[in-house]
């Protein structure tokens, strides 16, 4: 029997995928449920399972081939043997060097996502194959060699790489909502003092208990629920001539990975307690680097925290991810000098930024919430109980 091999349904704001890599070849047998090819869309690359046993008799669509949702890609032939498919010709397309299918599968994404040739690469894993080490091995070292070539005539090596269909969609986005928006920054800083005190009492307890480390991020998510509770316009988003609140919290929390920004969202973050804010951003931090975030995790929200602090930003004006209305940059907490009750004290102080829409946050609605994020933050035992 034939099985058609689809491409999944996509969601309603991802309108086509690329083909990367095949892990089969024309001819060979598969497993029901093995890897047959990773698909990337502009939101996350994942990998489509055979839906039956058999052999991939035909591969209609090669590496690097724009697919739209429940497009026909390859036929599995249930009832075929190797045997009656070795005098099959092989596609052009569906060619992929004997090299590329000694290759891990973390290794093959490394290596599209790096335009690297699989061929340049020693493998160093059991019977040669090359794994995620040997791929990063190749990254770090200096450019060498043809792939990046010097201007004739000159000696100023440039090299052209095409963007990736995150990087694409990235780009888009950032243009889309810098040409839409009405684009506003107010700043304020807030005493981390009683966060990080209250942190560094129950880190341990509380790691131990949980499972997973205690970080700053939960307190923040944790502060700007209550300050969009306060003001729910900065919650809400431009539909046409509408405005549409949100009467749910789903938190955008950017995370940096090997593809690019991905933005995966805490969904009903009012719900949640710190130990299952920072399970969810664990999670999300690991399936970033190993491009395992699924389409729905990264689709929605409606208010997002970026933090630049994590390397090393002091200070910046990020930009809306659109169709949000607001977004809330975080930087690095440093001892700076400060005035208390007529004296000058050293204390860890960090700037924050709230981005807003002012075509409908106005400037009250967004300074007074983000003072209201910095007061959730200074009041530690408020935050916690919510009063």
């Amino acid at each position: 029997m034939l099985v058609e091999v689809k491409v999944p349904v996509l969601s309603e704001s991802v309108a086509q995928a690329t083909l990367l890599s095949w892990h089969k070849k024309q001819g060979e047998y598969v497993e029901r449920n093995e890897s047959l090819i990773d698909i990337e869309t502009d939101k996350v690359v994942f990998e489509l399972p055979a839906t039956m046993a058999g052999i991939l008799v035909k591969v209609i669509k090669g590496d690097g081939a724009t697919v739209v949702s429940s497009e026909v890609i390859a036929t599995i032939d249930t009832a075929a043997t190797v045997t009656e498919i070795q005098s099959l010709p092989v596609t052009k397309s569906a060619t992929a060097s004997s090299i590329a299918q000694t290759m891990m599968p973390a290794a093959k994404k490394m290596v599209t996502e790096e335009n690297l040739k699989a061929d340049e690469i020693k493998g160093t894993g059991r019977g040669g194959r090359i794994t995620k080490e040997d791929v990063k091995g190749v990254i770090t070292k200096p450019a060498t060699g043809p792939t990046v070539a010097a201007k004739p005539g000159t000696d100023r090596p440039e090299q052209r790489v095409p963007m990736s269909r995150l990087r694409m969609r990235v780009a888009e986005r950032l243009v889309q909502s810098q040409s839409t928006a009405a684009i506003l920054t107010t700043f304020n800083e807030v005493n981390m003092q009683a966060i990080i005190d209250l942190r560094t009492r129950h880190k341990e307890r509380f790691e131990k208990e949980h499972g997973v480390k205690l970080g700053f991020t939960s307190f923040f998510v944790k502060a700007v629920v209550a300050a969009l509770k306060k003001f729910p316009i900065v919650n809400s988003s431009v539909d046409g001539n509408d405005i549409v609140y949100h009467g749910y919290y789903d938190i955008g929390i950017a995370v940096g990975s090997p593809r690019g920004l991905v933005v995966p969202i805490i969904r009903d973050a009012d719900r949640l307690s710190l130990a299952e804010i920072e399970m969810q951003i664990a999670g999300f931090g690991k399936r970033a680097q190993d491009g395992k975030l699924t389409i729905e995790e990264l689709t929605g929200g409606t208010f997002s925290i970026t933090n630049g602090g994590v390397f090393g930003s002091l200070l910046s004006t990020p930009i809306i991810n659109p169709p949000q209305s607001a977004i809330l940059g975080i930087h690095a907490t440093k001892d700076r000098p400060v005035a208390e009750n007529g004296q000058v004290v050293i204390r860890p102080m960090n700037y924050l930024a709230l981005s807003y829409d002012h075509r409908i946050i106005d400037g009250r609605e967004a300074v007074l919430s983000l003072v209201a994020i910095k007061e959730a933050l200074e009041n530690e035992m408020g935050l916690l109980f919510e009063v």
